[in-house]
């Protein structure tokens, strides 16, 4: 007899209090693995538009077209992932993603012209959106039914230890050696060393679905969950303009040359502190109030970020960004995978991330566009205003759609 992380019960213990253990050993290993692909995507993120920059004179728009190819194919692969990881062996379709994330970072190093380099980086958001969605869906897998909702929030603590080493660290090394190819080395063997991890997780068995159901959109993308979807995109769209665009607009219109990595801790510890105290409110299922308080504090930090040009909004505004976007995550992945059947784990994990490259995506893209020929400071005034309507979407419609249709 095991529990829901695939462990067997110790002799002599009753499984009610084994079902609650949350933090099992295969649970850290997805988490470890987790915080290896994002902490090697992110030390590339902020400092890929400057090497497109110094490396091959790309323009801001172009810039904007060859980095928005990674979110594009990350786009189409999340569907495809989610119904190969519902319908499939989950263990082999994830090391068959992290294998392709791992060797595409060779590619950069290889990469000796802006086509060769926009193809790699375009063929990599594949694998990395294949990646994340089979990594979280296993992270469910290993999570105590009873600690789920728990379990997703500290989940992605990972991701946000990530984001606050990685950019500083990426950005302390090129500043120390000028090398971007240094970067591309590092990224690689963290991803390797994430792989050997992943490779070592145990899965509960997996019951596959063996009737022959046929293809529809509904295999690809959760359909009770599209308005969840559709209000994820605004949220996604903002953080793809700052994440992308924040160092260039740092020194271009605030004249701020090297606080750019203390942003990124500052953004991150909001991120991490809003995981930690959020987690008694996700075991308790409070989720509208999460994501609507995230929502918020979001709102709050890019109109300080923007509007207020000096030290202290400068400095104040990653902490707001950072514990907004820690309550709304966890709360529309919740949400998300409430409305949701037990049989479309992975379609869920992947509709919530498709949404989110589609924010990104038009972030990275238009950002660029908007930048090229309205300037940054029009580009970070429309996150303002996408976060705006990402708000208000949720408080007077979102909400309520969950409600009706959340199913546990």
């Amino acid at each position: 007899m095991t529990w829901s992380g695939g462990v067997p019960y110790p002799p002599g213990q009753s499984s009610s209090l084994i079902v609650e253990t949350l933090w099992n050993r295969n649970y850290m290993k997805v988490m470890t693995a987790n915080f290896s692909l994002f902490f090697a995507f992110y030390i590339l993120a902020p400092l890929l538009p400057l090497y497109l920059y110094e490396q091959f004179g790309a323009s801001k728009d172009i810039i904007g077209v060859v980095l928005s190819g990674y979110t594009v194919t990350a786009l189409l692969s999340r569907p495809v992932s989610g119904f190969l990881v519902d319908a499939f062996d989950r263990k082999r379709i994830l090391m068959g993603f992290y294998a392709l994330f791992f060797v595409f970072f060779a590619g950069y190093i290889a990469a000796g012209s802006l086509l060769l380099f926009a193809i790699v980086r375009t063929l990599h958001g594949g694998a990395f959106g294949g990646l994340t969605v089979a990594n979280s869906t296993v992270a469910i897998d290993v999570l105590p039914s009873s600690r789920r909702n728990e379990g997703i929030g500290y989940y992605g603590l990972s991701n946000n230890f990530a984001m606050a080493l990685a950019p500083s660290a990426g950005i302390a090394l090129y500043q120390h050696t000028g090398r971007f190819e240094l970067l591309f080395w590092v990224a690689l063997v963290v991803a390797g060393l994430g792989m050997a991890i992943d490779q070592s997780v145990k899965l509960p068995k997996q019951t596959v679905v063996k009737e022959k159901r046929p293809l529809s959109i509904g295999r690809f993308f959760l359909l009770r969950g599209w308005l969840l979807a559709v209000n994820m995109v605004f949220f996604g769209f903002c953080f793809g303009v700052l994440q992308n665009y924040l160092a260039i607009y740092s020194k271009e219109v605030m004249g701020v040359t090297t606080g750019t990595g203390v942003f990124f801790i500052l953004l991150s510890s909001g991120l991490v502190v809003t995981r930690l105290i959020g987690a008694r409110a996700l075991r308790k299922g409070s989720l509208t109030q999460i994501a609507a308080v995230g929502a918020l504090l979001s709102t709050l930090g890019y109109g300080i970020f923007v509007f207020c040009n000096n030290s202290v909004g400068y400095y104040l505004s990653p902490l707001l960004i950072g514990l907004g976007n820690g309550s709304i995550w966890p709360a529309f992945m919740n949400m998300t995978i409430n409305v949701a059947g037990d049989d479309q784990r992975g379609t869920a994990n992947s509709t919530l991330l498709v949404s989110w490259d589609i924010g990104m995506g038009m972030g990275l893209l238009l950002g660029g566009v908007m930048a090229e020929h309205a300037g940054y400071a029009f580009a970070f005034h429309s996150v303002v205003a996408m976060q705006l309507v990402g708000t208000v979407l949720f408080l007077l419609a979102t909400r309520k759609f969950f409600l009706r249709r959340r199913l546990r």
